[in-house]
């Protein structure tokens, strides 16, 4: 679906240019009209033999006003589409009249720009079946024409600078792909690289650049599409593995589809940025829209996630007189003609955020987002990814189950959620019974916590299929119990939580799943309430569990003090009981900024001096799921080894 709301930005949206380029975000009206009264360049057609197909090839090339035989000039080598040939951006792109008014505002670099057929075989007309399978192998013949042929007979002919510093090199769709295939395999050649829409013919992002590092040799490595084109899962994908590498590039979305008007803004953009010294700090800020958040419900494109981690949300609400989204900051959004509210936000932090829609003074669900059990109520929920995620991507990997189980619970005399993690193979392996860990949310949440905003199914699916983990059970059961608020730490429920795992948990997850049923196949782990809940029941059943994991937590002081101090003197009491039965005692908080941090410390120390066992770890994000993903992430490959 063609989103149109956005395809005016207001100025406050429209982030900082390079520092070197006073570049437009979207070229403005009037940018591919022609204009008499300003100097032009020249399009001719060459003719260059060709050892490579066995042909005399042809090909466009433009000369810049004011030409100069004398002169030295970069060059640019401009690729066109499948259905296209060397006179396709001529006839639709017109990029002598996009570069003509350019270079009237004094905004291009002189260069020479060429405009091969980029299908390499010797009847190169785009006729019959252009899919046919020789015409589109001709597409990854070009290479060679290009690189042994045409760049040789261009620097023969014409005056221009030889060295990869003035060659650049771009191309719409399956020129798109062309262009990130040859110009990321010859980097030595080329240091300048714009796809547009890049089609399925780019490579896999592993092979397009096994060695990423590599590519931070380019100058400007450059990636668009438009926000409705079908293409952009190939545009991402590239972005994606640049961005998990750290390279620097530009992803820039706009509006549109897959058409012309999409590729003569990205040649607006493009041929303003090369052959220039580039700030690439900025990259990121580049983009005039995001993509759709991962949290989004289907089909819905807002929020959007922008490479810099600024998220722009709209909502229609026509008749509202105030709305604002609430991260924890909270952002005033704008009314437009058509009753569409709209903000962008300053840059989030990396992973998931709760958020709340404000419709006059009204805390609601943003119907376009998934919603949450968080905060102690359904929020909607953004997730804001970043280079380090990919512990819990979607691989091709086997894929365990999560289930959904009711139990009915004498301790609380109510029914019970609980959300179980089954391995790949449970089903298949029958005669197989496997360690369990159980773990625990936080305050504010449920059950569902670990499954969703957690995401432990495809964290444990990734471990095992990598071998860095053995095949687990999980259990994630609802840890609320008993009076909520600080009240949910006390004593009271403590012991209900304590008496509610031994007592109905555990044996109800024993009963309905080939569980091993000793100590050392058990494992308790949870973070900040959940983490309290695992100091507790883990430390005083020390002959239970082999393994606690306590994240984000630690006696809050001084409220718990009392709490505390009864249960040191149990540590101290037992102290050789706890080292020698729990066998990974593993603390991990989420770096000073986590609000449990201090408290965690003055924990720590107080064991120290008494003797217990622990292995501390930090992991900055504060008090949040980016941490305790990564924590459960560490955790699992610890467990029952």
């Amino acid at each position: 679906m063609k989103i149109t709301s956005l395809l005016i930005i207001s100025a406050s949206l429209i982030v900082v240019p390079l520092t070197a380029q006073n570049t437009h975000r979207q070229a403005p009206a009037g940018f591919d009209v022609a204009n008499i009264g300003i100097p032009h360049g020249k399009i001719d057609s060459i003719q260059y033999p060709s050892k490579t197909v066995g042909v005399t090839r042809k090909a466009l090339i433009y000369t810049p006003p004011g030409f100069k035989k004398g002169n030295k000039y970069p060059v640019l080598y401009l690729l066109h589409g499948i259905g296209g040939d060397e006179k396709e951006w001529y006839k639709n792109g017109t990029p002598q009249i996009i570069l003509d008014n350019l270079y009237a505002q004094g905004k291009l670099t002189p260069m020479i720009i060429v405009l091969p057929n980029g299908r390499a075989m010797k009847d190169d007309r785009a006729t019959g079946n252009i899919m046919a399978k020789d015409k589109v192998e001709a597409f990854a013949t070009f290479e060679k024409d290009l690189l042994n042929d045409l760049i040789p007979y261009i620097e023969n002919k014409f005056p221009v600078k030889k060295d990869r510093d003035n060659r650049a090199i771009a191309g719409l769709s399956m020129g798109g792909g062309q262009t990130l295939n040859f110009g990321l395999g010859n980097i030595d050649k080329f240091a300048w690289v714009g796809g547009f829409s890049s089609a399925p013919n780019t490579k896999e992002p592993q092979k397009l650049l096994p060695d990423p590092a590599k590519a931070k040799n380019l100058k400007l490595l450059w990636i668009s599409c438009g926000d409705a084109d079908g293409l952009m899962p190939f545009s991402k994908r590239t972005h994606d593995y640049l961005a998990q590498n750290k390279i620097p590039h530009i992803f820039y979305i706009e509006p549109g589809g897959h058409d012309f008007k999409v590729w003569k803004n990205d040649l607006y953009i493009f041929s303003q940025l090369i052959f220039k010294p580039v700030d690439k700090s900025t990259f990121s800020d580049f983009t005039v829209l995001g993509l759709p958040a991962e949290s989004n419900i289907r089909n819905a494109q807002y929020p959007q996630i922008m490479p810099n981690g600024k998220a722009i949300f709209r909502v229609k609400a026509p008749e509202a007189q105030k709305v604002q989204i609430d991260l924890g900051k909270k952002y005033d959004l704008t009314k437009d003609s058509d009753g569409v509210w709209k903000t962008t936000t300053d840059s989030l932090s990396e992973g998931f955020h709760y958020y709340s829609m404000v419709i006059d003074n009204v805390s609601v669900a943003d119907p376009s987002s998934k919603t949450f059990y968080g905060m102690g109520r359904y929020a909607s929920g953004i997730e804001v990814p970043f280079a380090g995620d990919g512990y819990y991507a979607m691989k091709d990997v086997p894929h365990g189950d999560i289930r959904i189980q009711n139990l009915f619970s004498k301790v609380t005399n109510s029914w019970r959620r609980v959300f179980i993690y089954t391995p790949p193979g449970y089903d298949k392996n029958t005669a197989e019974s496997y360690p369990v860990l159980y773990i625990l949310h936080g305050g504010g949440e449920d059950e569902s916590g670990w499954a969703m905003q957690g995401k432990t199914n495809l964290i444990m699916d990734n471990l095992i299929a990598e071998g860095k983990a053995k095949p687990m059970i999980v259990v994630m059961p609802d840890a609320n119990i008993g009076p909520a608020g600080f009240g949910s730490f006390g004593d009271r429920n403590l012991q209900m939580f304590d008496k509610e795992l031994k007592e109905s948990v555990i044996p109800f997850a024993e009963a309905n799943f080939r569980i091993k049923k000793d100590a050392a196949n058990r494992a308790l782990a949870g973070l900040s309430m959940g983490g309290i809940y695992t100091l507790h029941t883990g430390v005083q059943n020390y002959n239970m569990f082999s393994s606690l994991g306590v994240f984000s937590s630690g006696w809050i002081l001084p409220s718990l003090q009392e709490v505390a101090d009864k249960e040191y003197k149990f540590m101290t009491d037992n102290q050789s009981q706890i080292n020698s039965n729990i066998k990974n005692f593993w603390i991990s908080m989420g770096g000073k900024e986590d609000i449990a941090y201090k408290n965690c410390q003055v924990m720590m120390k107080k064991l120290d001096n008494l003797g217990i066992k622990y292995t501390y770890s930090e992991y900055p994000g504060g008090h949040t799921w980016p941490v305790w993903r990564n924590n459960l992430y560490n955790f699992a490959q610890l467990l029952f080894k």
